[in-house]
């Protein structure tokens, strides 16, 4: 950690050398620690720290790109001459609207000492009381647990002044017998938030009730799915609808759709960074201040995510969805995704479903198929359940799903009271906050023989 006022200090000195109309610096660093673990022991420990500065300079309306590893001052200055040279061989673009200028920023404790200092061997025991729950029914466990600390700033030459120091801690289980397997997870600023031995009697406990599957032919059924599975859904549909540019180019499930119903009453579906009790973070990536926006609000669509220039096409201001310089092509989006909670509790859905299957999560998801439809296709993993008459009856082998979203999305009759943070693409400026989701109908299309 360089500290923000060295950091801005060592930014603004580069900054002032630029020849370019406006200029914008943008400093990702990040030093982290991951312990891998498999057949029940570790067998990888990496660390890693990383620096990213991206300069951006514009010449009248054209915009150049270029980066760096390097924080000495002759590596910086040669990045932001390349950038500069970079804008003055490209076109113009008539849809860039300038750089932001200075906004106020919420105020948010982001940052948790004891994880920025959480070292390999904490990570080891951490690992050593979840593999003694798993000795106990003789299963194998394998996973990875990951902590860090990093810090973001951002300096312009209209006066944009943006930092962020930040801490994340993250944790995923898969508990393995001969025939089966159970997952389970966490993420959170604050490492001591993590209760390793509670993750792993709920991996062990899948991985125990799945013994043995059974095997169900692929068709309509109700489903409940727990908060990883909702997550992977809402991760594919974010990066294919959710934001300005999908939107826009009409490809997005949302494009025409503004105003209308498109979801069952239930489903709520928002972006929060402000929320503390998940990951907030103050600003996007060229410095506007995060916006609470509202993509479906009880089942009508309500909008989009934008970034400056998405917002200056559609004459509307920044929601403050910015990527980094080198994902700029992608548009807006959208990392502080929440599925907004229901008024069931998690152990009662079960009761309420006569035959149906319980989902743990889902893997490989392809979400190109159809975006306007928001076709989405991908398997279950670790963790996937018979359900007759209100009760779990045994493990399923694993299934294909091929169905859209929308439409699924539209037969939600329940969702939990409680909601689980779910690491994501925004890493450490983004997950998705999820509850568990009942649904009336997912269509499966393919089974397997494990």
């Amino acid at each position: 950690m360089i500290g923000e006022k060295k950091l801005i200090a060592r930014l603004e000195k580069v900054l002032a050398q630029s020849k370019a109309d406006e200029t914008e610096i943008v400093f990702m660093g990040e030093e982290s620690g991951l312990t891998r673990f498999a057949n029940s022991a570790i067998h990888q420990n990496v660390h890693e720290n990383s620096t990213k500065i991206y300069f951006r300079s514009v010449l009248g309306k054209k915009v150049g790109i270029a980066s760096t590893t390097s924080l000495t001052a002759s590596d910086l200055k040669q990045t932001l001459d390349a950038s500069c040279a970079i804008a003055s061989r490209l076109p113009e673009n008539p849809n860039f609207p300038g750089l932001p200028k200075p906004a106020k920023y919420k105020n948010f404790d982001t940052f948790d000492q004891r994880t920025a200092k959480f070292s390999p061997r904490d990570r080891a025991k951490a690992v050593k009381k979840l593999v003694a729950v798993s000795d106990r029914k003789n299963f194998t466990m394998a996973g990875a647990f990951s902590t860090g600390s990093s810090e973001i700033a951002i300096v312009n030459s209209k006066g944009v002044r943006a930092y962020q120091p930040l801490t994340s801690a993250s944790i995923n289980m898969i508990a393995m017998s001969d025939t089966s397997s159970g997952y389970a997870a966490g993420l959170s600023r604050h490492v001591d938030e993590i209760d390793v031995v509670k993750l792993a009697d709920i991996a062990v406990g899948k991985c125990d009730l799945s013994q043995n599957p059974l095997s169900i032919e692929p068709g309509n059924y109700e489903v409940i799915l727990e908060p990883a599975a909702v997550a992977s859904l809402l991760e594919w549909m974010n990066y294919i609808g959710l934001g300005a540019k999908s939107f826009q180019d009409k490809t997005s499930f949302l494009s025409g759709k503004i105003g209308r119903k498109v979801t069952s009453d239930k489903i709520s579906i928002f972006d929060d960074a402000h929320d503390t009790k998940s990951m907030a973070f103050p600003f996007d990536l060229e410095g506007v201040p995060k916006k609470k926006i509202q993509f479906i609000n009880k089942g009508i669509a309500k909008g989009v995510a934008y970034n400056s220039q998405l917002a200056l096409k559609d004459k509307v201001k920044s929601t403050g969805h910015a990527l980094s310089p080198d994902e700029a092509a992608l548009g807006a989006m959208a990392l502080n995704m929440v599925v907004g909670p229901g008024t069931v509790r998690r152990g009662k859905m079960i009761e309420n479903v006569k035959k149906g299957i319980l989902i743990t999560r889902f893997h490989y998801i392809n979400g190109f198929i159809d975006t306007p439809n928001a076709v989405l296709t991908g398997m279950t993993r670790d963790g996937t359940f018979l359900i007759e008459k209100g009760e779990i009856v045994g493990g399923l082998k694993n299934l294909r799903f091929t169905d859209a979203m929308l439409r699924s999305f539209g037969t939600a009759v329940a969702l939990s009271k409680e909601q689980e943070l779910v690491e994501s693409w925004g890493g450490s400026i983004g997950c998705v906050k999820a509850p568990a989701m009942h649904l009336k109908r997912l269509k499966f299309t393919g089974k397997t023989e494990f």
